[in-house]
């Protein structure tokens, strides 16, 4: 497999209301498309770039357009680099190129050795997805796991017919959206805690916020019921974003939990500290989860030596390429692994569902799970869902709650190695 060619665009995906976390806030998001040519094939390859999710030290330097454009540079490097290389898949190919691109990335981000490396690895999906769909053509392929290396395959060995779809509740989502999702059938419920008004709190008064805000939502989700679970009750995935401090601190809003009756719903906390805060969490009842601070196979064993017993996969945030890595070692320690969104596009949910699909659910769900919020948070996202190439099957549409995939979805891998006609066009303009 031959690179000849590459190009590269974007457009601007504005959002219903400004999407808070890690005490930020987005406005749009970009949707950066790359073309890779090969000798035999082509690929046109989607991302959605994150500077806040990726490194808040990028989104605090620069506006929210210049932390764009900066790490569109940083795809465009990606595709410069890749120019005239060759390898047996996508993986070898992006591998070849990553320790230049981070590098670039320092530089041009004037962050040196602080710079996040998943702010390069949300730069790179574009890149990697449209290798992966010129590998497939090249192969005249359309089923997921035919693509995959054989050693990555055993961590693949589930087949979910149906996924519960997990929607994001973010700080300023109201009583009477979430009553609306757990009417229409949700089940998990991803909440963002670590609110602390742009700096403006303390950790203290973080803390209490957090407390008083989960306790509205369990307040409304406790009167509901579900079959999906083993307790059948709604659960709860709590994500920080690493605003947490110290254990104490956490231990703190964990006894609170415990105190409204909600401890043993939460079945997932994510990154409630920063990555540099090295805390051992083995003490804590519930099951801690790494997202952010796994860059690469070494961070998912430090991070299991301290006391994680989750994995967050992100194969629309860090890449394919990168996440079949991280899926391989947490799945050999025993980690629990699940698939989660980036507000992504409704293209990059079936990149997403293609993993869920196929890998072990959480022990508290008789079904597999998936995060998907795109469609809380896009203006556009009911136009955005035609630009999938099978957007009318019925395993693209959530129906209270659930995706539902069937034999086509598993034959064609939801369309992702498809041509989309809006995406392909834009090159052609």
């Amino acid at each position: 497999m031959k690179i000849i060619n590459t190009q590269i665009t974007r457009v601007k995906e504005k959002l219903k209301a400004p999407f808070g976390f890690k005490g930020g806030f987005l406005s749009e998001l970009w949707q950066v498309v790359a073309k890779i040519e090969t000798e035999n094939a082509y690929g046109v390859g989607v991302g959605v770039q994150s500077v806040l999710w990726c490194d808040a030290n990028v989104f605090s330097l620069y506006s929210e357009e210049d932390g764009n454009a900066i790490m569109y540079m940083v795809s465009k490097k990606a595709l410069e680099l890749l120019n005239g290389k060759e390898g047996e898949n996508p993986i070898d190919i992006i591998d070849s190129v990553y320790d230049d691109l981070l590098a670039f990335s320092k530089t041009i981000t004037i962050l040196k050795e602080d710079l996040r490396e998943t702010f390069v690895k949300n730069a790179l999906v574009c890149v990697d997805n449209a290798l992966w769909q010129a590998y497939a053509r090249e192969r005249k392929e359309t089923n997921f796991l035919s693509l995959i290396p054989s050693k990555y395959l055993p961590a693949l060995s589930e087949k979910h017919e149906k996924l519960s779809n997990i929607p994001l509740i973010s700080y300023g989502v109201s009583r009477e959206e979430i009553k609306c999702l757990l009417d229409t059938g949700t089940v998990l419920l991803k909440i963002k805690i670590g609110y602390d008004n742009g700096g403006k709190l303390s950790k203290e008064e973080m803390l209490n916020w957090d407390k008083n805000r989960f306790n509205e939502i369990h307040q409304i989700a406790k009167e509901y019921k579900t079959e999906y679970t083993y307790s059948n009750k709604i659960l709860y995935y709590l994500d920080a974003n690493g605003r947490y401090d110290n254990l104490d601190r956490l231990q703190s809003f964990i006894d609170y939990a415990k105190e409204i009756g909600a401890l043993e719903q939460i079945v997932l906390l994510e990154e409630p500290f920063e990555e540099f805060n090295k805390i051992d969490v083995s003490s804590l009842p519930c099951r801690i989860a790494a997202d952010e601070s796994i860059h690469s196979l070494k961070d998912v064993e430090e991070r299991i030596n301290l006391g994680y017993k989750a994995v967050t996969l992100k194969p629309i945030a860090k890449t394919l390429s990168e996440t079949l890595k991280i899926l391989k070692c947490a799945t050999e320690k025993g980690v629990v692994c699940f698939c989660a969104d980036l507000t992504v596009n409704p293209l990059l949910v079936e990149w997403n569902k293609n993993i869920a699909s196929r890998i072990k659910t959480i022990p508290e769900m008789k079904i597999g799970i998936l995060e998907s919020n795109g469609e809380q948070n896009y203006v556009n996202w009911d136009l955005m869902c035609s630009y999938e190439p099978l957007f009318i099957e019925s395993f693209a549409k959530c129906v209270n709650g659930i995706y539902t995939l069937n034999k086509k979805f598993f034959e064609t891998s939801g369309g992702i190695f498809l041509s989309s006609y809006y995406y392909d066009n834009l090159f052609k303009i």
